[in-house]
């Protein structure tokens, strides 16, 4: 059984103050309503919503739901005793936390709620006590649970701006990154060809009018080899004195091997971009598999096929999935890579979907095919649940397989 993370140190901080700090209002006899206004006149019968709202905020970052849910039940209850103003201000904290580390769905859902909630208040209010400073009850039922939930979602939309910028800037530079490798790969294959047709013919010249030389015993031939000998010397000096040239004015890391195509390291990167993409959505990503234990890299065209699958089926379902589970799942067995990408699609996705050419699927087909895979795309129908699913299985020789570094 997997136990709960510990609580972080600024919800335990946060605990401990608000509970202190309510024991010395408790204590002082200060409340926020007289006797003739509680249900309740017992001041021990306080201390009740305070510990547990102070419990609460111990979870607040990993229970968030259920911290608010209990929350909003022990501030009710402080209403009907004399009250105590630091089990509002962590109420407030826990509205707050759950919009910001509760899920997508809530953070779209607790401010509308909390803001219903608001003006219901208020027109009740005004009904009951037929005056307008009955208003005041809706102000401060929406600086209760209005104002937090409303800066939690600001809070919340700025983080996953931020993510979102963070995820498109390792993008940029990874693909700024392979650009650099291809261009490198580039200018070391014509290196290579200036090196065979230019320095590698001179020395060849030199080998044979050299044997040449050693060989006949005429001072005529081997007065003219020793010429030949001396010309393509000079020039193969000169060439090899401007390849150095172009060596120097590189990055200087020659042991590197380049590595411009996407390899399944990248695979990761996709599911965390897709994830910010898709919060908005009502979508949630996961990653799984063996992918990396068969004892040594894939071949180069097996892992670019893999990546480039994974990559259009998520963006297939970011434009077409109904809310709910995207998962990847990347297997490598000895002979065979397994792609397996599956997600909601029941046609609930609100608002219209996205229009697609089809042309991803054929891509992804075409792809299979020239490895000689398997490939399947559609629905799938799991317990009056329909899924779509992708599933590709790449064929690799044993002895393809490059040894890991």
């Amino acid at each position: 059984m997997r136990l709960p993370p510990p609580p972080h140190r600024d919800d335990v901080f946060m605990a401990a103050t608000g509970l202190a700090g309510g024991l010395v209002l408790w204590a002082l006899g200060l409340h926020m309503q007289g006797p003739k206004y509680a249900l309740f006149h017992s001041t021990w019968l306080m201390l009740v919503p305070l510990f547990v709202t102070a419990g609460l905020e111990l979870v607040r970052r990993t229970l968030p739901r259920t911290a608010l849910l209990v929350g909003t039940a022990a501030v009710v209850a402080d209403q009907l005793t004399r009250g105590n103003i630091a089990t509002i201000l962590m109420f407030t904290d826990l509205v707050y936390a759950a919009v910001v580390y509760g899920t997508p769905a809530s953070a779209r859902r607790i401010p509308v709620t909390t803001g219903l909630i608001t003006v219901g208040v208020s027109i009740v209010s005004l009904a009951w006590f037929q005056d307008a400073q009955a208003l005041l009850i809706g102000v401060l039922t929406g600086l209760v649970s209005f104002a937090p939930a409303t800066t939690g979602a600001i809070v919340r939309n700025h983080r996953e701006a931020a993510e979102a910028a963070r995820l498109r800037a390792e993008q940029t530079a990874l693909l700024a990154e392979m650009d650099r490798r291809e261009a490198v790969v580039a200018e070391r294959a014509r290196m290579a060809r200036e090196l065979h047709d230019m320095v590698a013919g001179h020395l060849s010249a030199i080998a044979i009018h050299s044997t040449a030389a050693l060989s006949l015993d005429d001072p005529g031939t081997s007065r003219e080899a020793l010429g030949v000998i001396r010309e393509n010397s000079v020039e193969g000096l000169a060439e090899m004195r401007r390849l150095i040239g172009l060596l120097r004015d590189g990055d200087g890391h020659g042991g590197d091997e380049p590595a411009p195509a996407p390899t399944l390291d990248g695979i990761a990167a996709l599911v965390r971009q897709a994830e910010v993409s898709g919060a908005a959505s009502g979508l949630t990503f996961t990653l799984t598999g063996t992918s990396g234990e068969g004892g040594g890299r894939l071949p180069a065209p097996v892992e670019l096929a893999a990546y480039r699958i994974v990559q259009e089926s998520l963006t297939n379902a970011l434009k077409h999935a109904d809310p709910g589970a995207v998962a990847v799942r990347v297997d490598q067995a000895d002979r065979a890579l397994t792609v397996r990408v599956s997600s909601s699609y029941d046609g609930n996705r609100p608002g219209p979907r996205a229009p697609g050419s089809g042309a991803g699927l054929v891509g992804m087909r075409e792809r299979v095919a020239l490895l000689g895979g398997v490939f399947e795309a559609g629905p799938v129908d799991e317990g009056g649940h329909k899924t779509w699913r992708v599933r590709a299985v790449l064929p690799v020789a044993e002895d393809d397989k490059e040894p890991s570094t």
